[in-house]
């Protein structure tokens, strides 16, 4: 959080958009959302690093394939959207999901829940706010790093920090982590504007992919046949959902290019 909130620091300044953020500021209820935000990306953050270093990162790679899902189901909860036929199809293989992998690992699979839970209202209130991604993600830093400080310096005093722990080597680690957490960030608010919406969702599944190998061929963690089954049903509602929304963005494009060519129509001169 802190070595993020710096690079960020150093992008408004290149950028010139120190203004642009004051501007964000004055904004009524941006800074009081963001700060709401920043608390679940806190959560999702938080947790994510703890259930690598606990042992459950295929569990983590859950919250984020049913992430989409999540997001769609807040849609219908809070901004009363209405879902099409194929939608409800994949969040009801979703649910049976949750509950085989809920036998197939003991208990209810919480790590994936709120992980998809946190990041999908994460995403919700950056929609809501519209506020651009550099500023946004700076606003949401800036309100983690008084927190992130006061661990810092608790653990410096403790004699746990990983200055003394793990010397030049770890604190060079740390400082990495600030690009490697908030460029990825900074791109994805980026992509929401750029990327058709089906090619956007369907890139968002290579993160979790990736966890599910790593934690299956590095990590060597258990998967039963039942967690495979409950894995294979997450993926089904993947397809479904993905081939859904591949068609409504090919529906949307026509009704556009259909729009378009009436206009030029009309307007075009006898």
């Amino acid at each position: 959080m802190v070595w993020s909130l710096i690079l960020l620091a150093i992008i408004l300044t290149v950028g010139r958009s120190w203004p642009r953020l004051r501007a964000d500021i004055r904004t009524r209820g941006v800074v009081v959302w963001l700060a709401i935000g920043s608390v679940f990306l806190a959560i999702n953050w938080g947790l994510y690093v703890w259930a690598v270093e606990a042992g459950f990162v295929i569990q983590a790679s859950l919250g984020y394939f049913i992430n989409p899902l999540v997001t769609v189901l807040l849609g219908v909860l809070v901004l009363k959207e209405r879902l099409r036929s194929m939608q409800w199809i994949a969040l009801s293989i979703a649910v049976v999901a949750v509950v085989v992998l809920t036998f197939g690992f003991g208990h209810l699979p919480w790590i994936g829940l709120i992980l998809a839970v946190s990041f999908a209202t994460y995403g919700l209130i950056k929609k809501r706010v519209g506020v651009g991604s550099v500023e946004s993600l700076t606003i949401e830093t800036a309100a983690l790093a008084p927190v992130a400080l006061a661990i810092i310096v608790g653990f410096m005093a403790t004699g746990h920090s990983a200055v003394e722990s793990d010397g030049a080597r770890g604190v060079l680690l740390l400082v990495l982590l600030g690009p490697v957490t908030a460029i990825p960030l900074l791109l994805f608010g980026g992509a929401t504007n750029r990327v058709p919406l089906s090619t956007l969702g369907l890139l968002q599944y290579i993160t979790p992919l990736a966890q599910f190998v790593i934690g299956y061929l590095v990590f060597h963690e258990d998967m039963s046949p039942t967690r495979w089954a409950g894995f294979l049903l997450v993926w089904i509602s993947l397809v479904v959902f993905s081939i859904d929304m591949y068609r409504a963005a090919r529906g949307s494009r026509s009704a556009v290019a259909d729009v378009s060519a009436t206009s030029l129509a009309v307007t075009e001169p006898d």
